[in-house]
């Protein structure tokens, strides 16, 4: 079976290792969210791209739920000392190593996704990790901030301000005139099944959906198209899609994602849509399943894949 896979960060690494664990012998490619991705002291991060390396190569930190583990702060804490903003922003050692890498690459002019195929040749991840594009995209939140209105970019709102200020609006600047990367296309037109992970439906599968030729390619594509909804009675399972759905008109339950992305049948996105079995909806042209969610474990997660790709193994 081939399967593409569009996700973000720490829920949609979760997810993927699922999908590994459901599907070992199975041809799995990850499309994932860039839209996360800034420049802080001269390096280029790729939170998501990074999320799903880590975790798919077993060093990701299960505590704090993102970065390495084992990881140290003493670059961290020397930056601090002389006063290098950005303070907020957390870069630990073994981290530093991988944006070191990303960027000298960047510079040398190497695409995102050759990079990204570099660093993962070390981790190992078991799938295909393709960012969504080569191109710099980044989401920007509009916030009132110290008495004007402000366009800040997304880590600065949800690292620094732990997204308290209430957004207006989520600019994702660059997603128009992007291109998908090498393979994402392709991965879309020859998957016998697409799967949208529970990631944010905004700033994570809306991004990606927001680079021209993505959503086209899902909708006019052979195969189906299956999601899981990331809200479970009517609060997202982890991060702040309950701070980001009103602003787009959707409403915060498992009903209100499913609808948004709609029925392929109708123009939309979906084949089926997957709730968590305490939750219901009702998505015209959509069959729906009510099932557990909660990504507790690998075998947890890798029961919920199973019933999206109605497989039994």
């Amino acid at each position: 079976m081939r399967i593409a896979v569009l996700a973000g960060g720490i829920g949609g690494a979760r997810f993927l290792r699922g999908v590994r664990v459901a599907c070992p012998d199975d041809d799995v490619t990850a499309v994932i969210n860039t839209g996360d991705d800034v420049t802080l002291h001269g390096l280029r991060i790729c939170p998501d791209l990074d999320s799903v390396m880590y975790t798919l190569g077993g060093v990701h930190d299960e505590k704090r739920g993102w970065g390495r583990k084992d990881e140290t702060w003493r670059i961290k804490d020397e930056l601090t000392a002389y006063g290098a903003e950005p303070s907020w922003f957390g870069l630990g050692d073994l981290d530093i190593a991988t944006h070191l890498v990303r960027t000298r690459m960047l510079e040398a002019g190497y695409p995102l996704s050759d990079v990204t195929a570099a660093l993962c040749q070390r981790w190992q991840p078991g799938v295909t990790v393709l960012p969504m594009s080569d191109d710099r995209c980044e989401t920007h939140v509009v916030v009132e901030l110290d008495g004007a209105r402000r366009a800040i970019h997304f880590q600065e709102w949800w690292v620094r301000h732990h997204a308290k200020l209430r957004p207006e609006a989520f600019v994702q600047v660059g997603v128009d005139d992007a291109e998908p990367a090498p393979g994402v296309l392709e991965a879309i037109a020859g998957a016998d099944v697409v799967l949208l992970a529970p990631s944010n439906p905004v700033v994570s599968i809306g991004t990606i959906l927001g680079v021209p030729g993505i959503r086209e390619a899902l909708v006019s594509g052979p195969a189906p198209v299956v999601g899981l909804s990331p809200i479970v009675g009517g609060a997202p399972v982890r991060g702040m899609a309950d701070a980001c759905l009103p602003v787009i008109g959707v409403e915060v339950s498992a009903q209100g994602v499913g609808r948004h992305y709609g029925a392929r049948s109708d123009g939309g996105l979906l084949d089926r849509w997957l709730v968590h079995d305490t939750d219901a909806a009702q998505i015209p042209g959509v069959e729906v399943l009510a099932v557990p969610l909660m990504m507790t474990d690998d075998d947890a997660t890798a029961a919920m894949v199973r019933v999206a790709l109605a497989i039994d193994r």
